[in-house]
């Protein structure tokens, strides 16, 4: 047994725990006292610690984990959007029309009508939605923008232009694409940061509801069995101060039940580092983690930054390589400053040659000697050159990735890399060079639930077509190689692993139960969608119970 000498307020006893500590061992039982992890044993060991006032959970032989962590989510847009128009299940461009002419109805003139989700390959086509369709069902009384599934491109209606002071005579903002129509009208397709544009002129959710949303999106996550996150939204200028604020409110009065690791941006650095702040500084509620810096944009968007051309869509497109938002001068000049000022790089990175210029810079860096004690991280490697694979392990940077997203993407990658995709989300060969991965959902533009994630990285397939062939199934990876993606190696990824990410005495008691054992599914062979359908039934967080299933 190892343990802490002191009466527990908390035993669980009579389960499967699985510690992911580095022995993968198991325990039966498992004391808690405060906020952390005294002991660990069988149910003997355990209940001999009892005192008159300990309680006691029987767990029924059920499946224990640590509480999970999503490594990559946008919380804040996350949180608001969750009353938005949702558009992730829409199966055509006239389903999606017709969820917002429903929102529409219900919506006073002049206020704005956002939403987020859709994707058109889908719905079997290759033409965004525009303007047009949008002002065919929200008029001229009704600004709106709708955020495609990968949040790198928008479709915004005429009276929303016209709130921004858009027309043929804007320009594309840098690092942006406005698409417009023969006459160089613009058509309501924003891409990058071109969607700020439009999206800034939005009215902000105040104090108390932005508290609100975030509270609902906590309740939600406790449901999903998520205890902490690498929040990415940190990076703007507006919304990373006003939800860092949001969290250090709730922290004060006792509602912040979730560890959140803040990225920021490279522009905030002067500040932080006036202040003599680095990543690491805060407590295990609230932390500073990596800067955010982006390279390139998205494989959907047709915006990734690749090696050679996206396939044509039609004989008379020209070749389309993608797009660098952040030109790779000033990334270099980036990296070095944020690294000399103690910041590790989280840098989003989807196209391979995206990845290939990231790991050139971190190589310069490596050379001249400039390590961190925290990992540097690319977000996404959603297409990676073979070649760069021991690049990327030979450097000890963490892979930040979503396996959700390979369930998306697979017909965008598909039917834009033809045979290159066999280079997109190779989780396994990843694993195999050596490099550690930190799972996460990219919430949201994903459904931030681990388990649809699980199910992904052991089945690469979608849940509605698991009677098809895996996608590149060489690339499928082990339950316990998942399990360390979203537990210690995502704590790892952020310097937490002495506090979170396995369960063992003297570690923060964040741990969660599921209604059905994950090993004996996958020993049994991943049939149908026992893993996507399996359901948290109790998450403790820092020794109190935030969710218990009815």
């Amino acid at each position: 047994m190892r343990s802490i000498s002191t009466v527990p307020d908390l035993i669980l006893m009579n389960a499967r725990i699985f510690t992911v500590d580095d022995e993968h061992s198991w325990a039966q039982a498992i004391a808690i006292r405060k906020h952390r992890v005294v002991a660990l044993g069988n149910d003997d060991e355990i209940l001999a610690l009892a005192g008159p006032d300990t309680q006691r959970i029987d767990a029924g032989g059920r499946l224990v984990l640590p509480g999970l962590c999503d490594a990559h989510i946008h919380f804040l847009d996350w949180s608001l959007g969750l009353n938005e128009v949702q558009l992730a299940g829409c199966t055509s461009k006239a389903e999606m029309l017709a969820q917002i002419a429903a929102r529409v109805d219900t919506t006073p003139p002049g206020v704005w009508i956002t939403g987020r989700g859709w994707n058109e390959s889908r719905w079997g086509e290759v033409r965004f939605p525009t303007a047009d369709d949008l002002d065919s069902v929200a008029g001229a009384d009704h600004p709106a923008i709708f955020w495609r599934s990968d949040m790198h491109a928008a479709v915004a209606n005429r009276a929303a232009m016209r709130i921004a002071g858009i027309d043929e005579r804007t320009p594309d903002p840098p690092g942006g694409l406005i698409e417009r129509d023969g006459a160089g009208r613009p058509n309501g397709i924003f891409k990058e940061l071109a969607i700020g544009l439009v999206s800034r002129h939005i009215d902000k959710v105040d104090g108390a509801n932005l508290e609100q949303a975030l509270q609902e999106g906590m309740a939600t996550l406790h449901r999903l069995g998520v205890t902490a996150i690498h929040d990415q939204r940190m990076k703007d200028h507006d919304d990373g101060p006003r939800a860092l604020g949001a969290y250090r409110r709730l922290q004060e009065v006792g509602q912040l039940q979730l560890r959140i690791n803040c990225n920021v941006a490279a522009h905030d650095l002067p500040h932080l580092a006036g202040l003599g702040l680095r990543s690491g500084f805060g407590d295990d509620s609230i932390r500073l983690g990596h800067v955010k810096v982006f390279t390139d944009g998205s494989l959907g968007s047709r915006t990734a930054w690749m090696l050679e051309p996206f396939v044509k869509l039609s004989p008379d497109e020209a070749d389309n390589r993608g797009v660098w938002i952040t030109p790779p001068e000033q990334m270099a000049a980036e990296f070095r400053r944020a690294t000399e000022l103690g910041f590790p790089i989280s840098v989003h990175a989807i196209g391979d040659r995206a990845n290939r210029v990231c790991l050139d810079i971190f190589e310069e860096l490596a050379d001249a000697g400039l390590a961190q004690p925290i990992p540097h991280r690319i977000e996404h490697v959603q297409t990676i050159h073979p070649d760069d694979l021991p690049r990327l392990a030979g450097l000890d940077i963490t892979a930040s990735v979503q396996p959700i997203h390979a369930t998306d993407d697979m017909d965008s990658a598909d039917l834009l890399l033809g045979p290159r995709g066999a280079h997109t989300y190779n989780f396994r060969s990843l694993i195999a060079a050596g490099t550690r991965l930190a799972f996460g959902s990219d919430a949201p533009v994903a459904n931030p639930n681990p388990m649809l994630g699980i199910h992904a990285a052991l089945c690469r397939q979608r849940v509605e077509r698991m009677k098809q062939p895996s996608w590149y199934a060489d690339e499928r990876i082990s339950l316990e190689q998942a399990i360390r993606a979203y537990t210690i190696d995502a704590a790892r990824a952020a310097g937490w692993e002495r506090s979170i990410g396995s369960l063992a005495v003297g570690k923060r008691a964040d741990l969660i139960m599921l209604d059905r054992n994950l090993f004996e599914v996958a020993s049994a062979g991943v049939t149908g969608d026992e893993i996507a359908t399996t359901e948290v039934l109790l998450t403790i967080f820092d020794g109190q119970i935030v969710y218990e299933s009815a």
